[in-house]
């Protein structure tokens, strides 16, 4: 059975959800048995219920996404919310607005959730402050991506029944992935064992003192792990140069499967996407469905990001 109990009387304390590192054990439990209820949903043939009829969610994506941006807005609609999604290439925020003007401005047309990505690290936690709804953060610069880590937590624990005392490996990009940071806290709080492989280079200064044991050799850092998560590699965040060439990194730190072979032979393979295939990631083994759950994590992220709206839509 899951390492995740149910907290039927449990109250989410925050009106926002900014972080990982905001949340009480027994939240993150409440959060993830809610969205438990809305997987038998979204597998069905009739998806959509009320439970937020009559509210408004606006999702305001400063970067560009696919997943993130699709799977909240799914996720909203699901709930019988009203959904806007801004669109920032046609806004006043690129005729020189500022975060403050664009809140005040949202703030008047009275939502009760603000889904919002940003470049900037803090932006998600300086909207909550001028707003009078909820804020949730769909990742913000390089500091956190709660969402992602949760449906990371519900698929590995869809899959293995737990995440207390499993080893997983975390690899690659560690220095720019807000993906990362949200994992190391979310995965250390459930129990489990963290291994962070990259080259020194993309590696946080004193990265272990977040409870990490540290690899710069993949081989070594995938030896017994159950879950293999890759990261991509945040060009668009790297001033400088941190590699010296794409096919050198595959080679060194792309799971391919001489790699592979090092961790348990049920080992999963997870990874947020979008993959550089070639680059981070053996096609093959994306593909493999005895051992990727890249897919599962997309489904699973909508069911996450339902029962996220649904707790935070209702706490304004």
């Amino acid at each position: 059975m899951a390492v995740i109990k149910k907290f039927k009387a449990v109250k989410i304390s925050q009106n926002h959800l900014l972080g990982i590192q905001d949340l009480s054990f027994s939240e993150i439990s409440h959060i993830l048995d809610e969205a438990k209820t809305f997987i038998k949903l979204n597998r069905s043939s009739s998806k959509k219920t009320d439970v937020l009829r009559g509210k408004t969610q606006i999702n305001l994506f400063f970067e560009p996404s696919t997943r993130t941006q699709s799977s909240f807005e799914l996720a909203g609609k699901r709930l019988g919310a009203d959904v806007m999604s801004m669109n920032i290439v046609n806004s006043a925020i690129k005729k020189g607005e500022t975060l403050i003007d664009t809140a005040m401005t949202l703030n008047a047309m009275h939502p009760d959730v603000i889904v919002v990505r940003h470049q900037d690290s803090g932006a998600p936690n300086l909207l909550s402050q001028k707003v009078n709804c909820s804020v949730i953060n769909a990742g913000d610069g390089r500091r956190e991506h709660p969402t992602q880590a949760l449906l990371d937590a519900l698929t590995i624990i869809n899959r293995k029944g737990k995440v207390e005392g499993l080893k997983i490996a975390i690899c690659g990009d560690i220095l720019h992935s807000r993906v990362a940071r949200s994992n190391i806290y979310l995965m250390n709080m459930l129990g489990a064992e963290i291994n962070v492989v990259a080259p020194k280079t993309l590696l946080p200064h004193s990265v272990e003192r977040l409870g990490v044991n540290v690899f710069t050799d993949m081989k070594r850092g995938l030896d017994n792990c159950d879950i293999i998560m890759m990261l991509r590699l945040q060009n668009e965040r790297m001033q400088g140069s941190f590699l010296p060439s794409a096919r050198e990194y595959y080679e060194y730190f792309g799971l391919t499967p001489d790699k592979m072979v090092m961790a348990k032979k049920n080992a999963l393979i997870m990874h947020p996407g979008p993959m550089n295939r070639g680059v981070e990631i053996d096609t093959n083994l994306a593909d493999d469905i005895n051992k990727s759950v890249i897919r599962e994590q997309v489904e699973l992220g909508v069911a996450v990001r339902m029962a996220c709206l649904k707790i935070y839509c209702k706490k304004t």
